[in-house]
């Protein structure tokens, strides 16, 4: 299994790309109301953009539920490179 610490330092990793396609999916103007819709934290979003937090597999999970992307659909926007 990759290491959290090898994807936060992968170039090809950047949560921003996912995180947009969401807010666009979902209509949405801002990060907060995107963790509101999740039912996450706002500094959690913060931290998934400054790529101090990985984007976690529960997230993932919130992310499929609430815009029908499959997991390779999210995992390919955010540029991780393992897909299933």
């Amino acid at each position: 299994m990759r290491s959290q610490l090898n994807l936060l330092n992968d170039p090809n990793y950047d949560p921003n790309r996912l995180l947009n396609a969401v807010l666009a999916k979902l209509n949405l103007k801002n990060d907060a109301a995107l963790a509101r819709m999740l039912g996450v934290a706002p500094p959690v979003l913060s931290k998934v953009r400054h790529r101090r937090l990985p984007v976690a597999a529960s997230l993932i999970l919130q992310i499929h539920d609430a815009t029908r992307f499959s997991i390779n659909e999210i995992r390919g926007l955010m540029g991780e490179a393992r897909v299933f």
